[in-house]
């Protein structure tokens, strides 16, 4: 029970930890707070949540065979960087041509919030590789076994810590009620910039390793 518990624990602090920075996933969840009201923001979280999840649950399927196939990792780099320098692009024409508009906000059905949250979520491929390293760390200090019940836990606390991250942002950006169309305005831009900081960070860290 023990084990358990230190699993569950371990895994929540680790995902809290790896969303918490502002990234593609956390500012998407503001931005969507900010432009479609907190409910979309929720939903749109809960999205990215279930992405990470069945992202993790890849992660403890392939652990030992990425281990063994360290090429694996380099070609999920390599696409994550066309990925960021395409997002990049994106999200700097748009900020250009948001800033032409006004800005309202829009109460868009939560169907539509729920699939972007997925569809982001699924975007980033370096949750895969994340959580199979974490998976193999926990494995090796024997506080994860390969069972059902662990894998079990170790997914719902990688989506749960991630959950309370995302709707961290958006309860604080919804918050900020006087300051929300300066950041709906400048989100796009900040997207842009967050993208190029990955892009950059991924090919060091794919030529460095």
């Amino acid at each position: 029970m023990t084990q358990l518990l230190s699993l569950f624990l371990a895994t929540l602090v680790a995902a809290i930890l790896a969303s918490a920075p502002p990234g593609l996933l956390n500012v998407n969840a503001a931005k969507v707070s900010v432009e479609k009201g907190k409910k979309n923001g929720i939903v749109f979280s809960l999205g990215i949540a279930l992405m990470v999840m069945f992202q993790a649950y890849l992660a403890v399927r392939i652990a030992k065979f990425l281990s063994r196939n360290p090429e694996v990792i380099s070609w999920l780099m390599k696409s994550a960087i066309l990925i960021f320098a395409a997002l990049a692009i994106f999200f700097f024409l748009k900020a250009r041509k948001q800033q032409q508009d006004r800005i309202t906000v829009h109460h868009g059905t939560y169907k539509s919030s729920f699939t972007k949250g997925l569809f982001l979520a699924a975007l980033n491929l370096l949750q895969i590789p994340f959580y199979s390293a974490l998976n193999t760390f926990f494995h090796a200090k024997k506080i994860m076994n390969f069972e059902i019940l662990d894998e079990v836990l170790f997914i719902l606390a990688a989506g749960l810590g991630t959950f309370l991250v995302m709707y961290s942002y958006v309860f604080f950006f919804n918050k900020m009620e006087t300051k929300s169309t300066r950041f709906s305005k400048n989100s796009n831009y900040i997207l842009s910039g967050l993208m190029v900081v990955l892009l950059v960070v991924t090919l060091i860290r794919l030529f460095n390793g």
